[in-house]
């Protein structure tokens, strides 16, 4: 860790001071026991951020390996440097990956409400720019499927679900 506060509450920090959580986690982002000493570095981000393609193409990949808080952490980054109405598709699909985490994790409130407040974010961008597959995404789809998957949770629960109801494809 870096920074001027040591102990138990002190946070990982990376070289340039911004708060990172060196711990690792499992495939909904639950935390993990350290692995590394308190005082070691945490790893600095990589400096070159992924491109929309590249991050639609991983982000994909994790929502359908079933790894939706992983998918979340790579569209956010993407939408954290994006600009424009294409910040409005990246914090949708990352408040998307955070609704299947919820959903996965239990909490049917958290997951409606995210994946309806991310669906409607990824329909204002497609009203916006008009581009009906951006980066190979198809937005209509996806926003579709997760007020579907929203609608479902509410009217019936999560236990009714099965596991595959929660891998979200970028594409129809």
């Amino acid at each position: 860790m870096t920074g001027d506060f040591e102990g138990p509450l002190a946070r990982d920090r990376d070289q340039a001071g911004r708060p990172r959580n060196s711990r690792p986690r499992d495939e909904l982002g639950r935390p993990l026991p350290r692995i590394t000493r308190p005082n070691e570095p945490v790893p600095a981000p990589d400096p070159h951020p992924l491109s929309p393609d590249e991050a639609a193409r991983q982000g994909g990949s994790l929502l359908l390996d079933g790894r939706p808080f992983h998918a979340h952490e790579v569209f956010e980054d993407t939408w954290k440097s994006a600009t424009g109405p294409e910040r409005d598709l990246w914090r949708g699909l990352a408040q998307i990956a955070v609704g299947l985490t919820h959903a996965r994790r239990g909490n049917p409130r958290g997951a409606v409400a995210l994946l309806t407040r991310g669906a409607s974010l990824v329909r204002q961008y497609q009203d916006r720019v008009r581009i009906a597959d951006p980066h190979g995404i198809d937005v209509a789809f996806v926003a579709a499927r997760a007020e579907g998957l929203a609608a479902q949770i509410e009217a019936d629960g999560l236990a009714t679900l099965p596991l595959e109801a929660f891998l979200l494809p970028l594409r129809g």
